[in-house]
């Protein structure tokens, strides 16, 4: 069994079956929204492997440094890809730090295994005799590794993507398989979104487009002036559609790829929590969380597991097999 170190909520000495247990349990009944940040993107990459360019999907910092680079960046810390971000927004424009995230996201990455593991979940589920329970994940991330991932699994997905700027500037904009995108106009009466029917990929942040030579739909939330306006609409019904805002609401949550450097995490947390009516309990997976993490964590009422992703990932899909060989309850 796979070491564990946790500050809340779980026995160090219970070891990690009964938690993974718990949320494969919950994961079966509909009620687990997964959350991707940067760090999820780590998943599967060898250890000690720089990002390159069509092979391996860069981490936040790794980013960072990348933009800083680009842009000429003149401060010391090139890990702040917020502040870096905003630097290239105001001293060149919008357009050139789309043209450079779009470069660098324009590209068949590999895929990971926690990719791979939540595109396979409703065909296992469906193989084991099981409900067939479609998954809805957030993601902060702008790559398409996740939708590929999907694709290959051949299983139908919606994506729901934020935009940043244009003429649909604050708004999603939602693509259905085989089918152009679609603006929600009035997120609170669409009900084009059927999550308990096909899983949902909800890109929080924008995302890069591949499917036009013009990236019409390209959108990054990545600058400080994108944040502030962001946090400005906190009402998650006037902003999200109804169908996956209403999940959202009675959902447990799993943090995968999170940690407290990431402006994302914070935005994400105070537009779902603030708004859910019932507590569910949530947990976030995060190798050596520092102390201000650890107590981040803590004051949400969320168990930290410090454990390396890859292992954790590898762990749920052993436990997912036990669970789907269980009879299955009526």
């Amino acid at each position: 069994m796979v070491g564990l170190n946790v500050w809340k909520g779980i026995a160090v000495q219970d070891g990690l079956a009964p938690h993974c247990r718990r949320v494969m349990r919950a994961v079966l009944e509909g009620r687990v929204v997964t959350l991707l940040g940067a760090g999820a993107n780590l998943c599967g990459r060898p250890p000690g492997t720089a990002w390159e360019h069509g092979r391996y999907l860069p981490s936040g910092a790794e980013l960072a440094h990348h933009l800083a680079a680009r842009f000429d960046y003149p401060d010391a810390d090139l890990q702040d890809l917020v502040r870096i971000s905003e630097y290239a927004y105001v001293m060149t424009g919008s357009g050139p730090l789309y043209d450079q995230l779009h470069e660098v996201f324009d590209a068949d990455y590999a895929i990971g295994p926690l990719h791979r593991f939540l595109a396979a979940l409703p065909g296992r589920l469906a193989a084991g005799g099981r409900r067939r329970t479609c998954p809805l994940i957030v993601t902060t991330n702008y790559d398409d590794a996740l939708e590929r991932a999907f694709s290959e699994a051949g299983e139908p997905f919606d994506v729901v993507s934020y935009m940043a700027d244009g003429e649909h500037r604050g708004r999603f904009v939602h693509r259905a398989p085989g089918t152009d995108a679609v603006v929600v106009e009035r997120p609170n009466e669409y009900r084009a979104l059927r999550p308990d029917e096909r899983a949902v990929i909800l890109k929080m942040h924008g995302a890069v487009d591949r499917t036009d030579p013009d990236a019409p739909w390209d959108s990054y939330v990545i600058t400080e002036d994108h944040y502030i306006e962001y946090l400005a609409r906190t009402d998650l019904a006037n902003l999200v559609p109804v169908t996956l805002a209403a999940k959202l609401r009675r959902s447990h949550f799993l943090f995968l790829g999170y940690s407290m450097r990431d402006w994302n995490l914070r935005v994400i947390l105070h537009r779902i929590w603030g708004e859910q009516k019932l507590k569910y309990k949530s947990w976030a997976v995060q190798l050596r969380p520092s102390e201000l993490d650890r107590e981040f964590w803590e004051l949400r009422g969320v168990d930290v597991l410090d454990i390396p992703l890859d292992n954790y990932v590898a762990e749920l899909d052993a436990m997912l097999d036990e669970l789907l060989a269980e009879p299955a309850e009526r």
